[in-house]
């Protein structure tokens, strides 16, 4: 990931939060952090400092920081850095505290039977999506595997699509703009295909993705806001030359909006309405 892309989670993050009231030196170190992926479990000095901006020394200094208190951990035998058991202590608090996965579960995975695909929650991380619930039906070997902890794109995902239809407009606004910061070669036609998206979440109240993030897989996606005003967004899908455009939206469409209206219900939150979405020029 270049430093460019790495940053854009940080652009998005200061739609809400003021930079001035942020500690820069927290802030490095969190970037450090946020270097780590499925892909980079590894890293070392010279690699943080190419993927973050920040001069080596510096790295060096947050790094140890950050295993003083547990949140990287030294190779064994090497000179890189991994993430260490303090993140998932955190990540686990963070779980346990979304009460929605606990009352979404058995309705995803009831879904997930009913059509044979697949059927995730999603919060969103920046420019990201990120799993925190999966179900797969248990009838079928050819549902989509992302599995809990998974990152997907908001412009060219179903769960992104439904999350940026479902926000109020300034944060749409701000998010889309990000977005068009970090895009790459394919960004024009990743455009093109969320304004699409948008417009039919506008009529529809759900997001539809054919094989615009995984070339054979189609989903469909609907937002469900929790009563302190979070956004989420679940989705339904699986391989393309089952889940078609036509079954997503006829059959596919009001059994994900009965799963989602249903989890609303439970947790005291509502699912995401249509709203206008404006077009707005790339």
């Amino acid at each position: 990931m270049s430093v460019a892309t790495s940053a854009a989670p940080r652009r998005a993050r200061s739609l809400t939060v003021d930079k001035a009231d942020t500690v820069s030196a927290l802030d490095r170190g969190l970037s450090l952090l946020h270097c780590f992926r499925p892909d980079r479990r590894l890293l070392g000095s010279t690699e943080l400092a190419r993927l973050t901006g920040i001069p080596r020394p510096s790295v060096m200094r947050l790094a140890a920081t950050l295993v003083a208190h547990r949140w990287l951990q030294p190779e064994p035998g090497g000179e890189r850095f991994m993430l260490g058991p303090g993140v998932v202590s955190l990540a686990q608090v963070f779980l346990d505290s979304l009460d929605v996965r606990a009352a979404a579960r058995g309705p995803m995975q009831a879904l997930a039977e009913r059509t044979g695909g697949s059927v995730y929650l999603a919060v969103r991380d920046g420019l990201e999506m990120v799993l925190v619930e999966a179900c797969r039906s248990h009838s079928t070997m050819l549902s989509a595997r992302l599995d809990v902890g998974t990152r997907v794109p908001l412009p060219n995902s179903a769960l992104g699509r439904a999350y940026l239809g479902a926000v109020d407009e300034a944060t749409r606004a701000g998010l889309i703009d990000a977005l068009r910061l970090a895009r790459g070669p394919d960004g024009p036609a990743i455009d093109a295909g969320l304004q699409r998206a948008l417009a039919e979440h506008a009529r529809t109240g759900w997001c539809v993705s054919a094989g615009e993030f995984h070339r054979e897989i189609n989903s469909i996606s609907m937002a469900l806001t929790v009563p302190r005003g979070e956004v989420m967004s679940f989705n339904c899908g699986g391989p393309a030359f089952s889940f078609t455009e036509e079954r997503l939206r006829q059959e596919v469409a009001p059994a994900l909006s009965a799963t989602v209206r249903a989890v609303a219900a439970a947790i005291g939150g509502h699912a995401a309405l249509p709203q206008p979405v404006q077009e707005t020029g790339s």
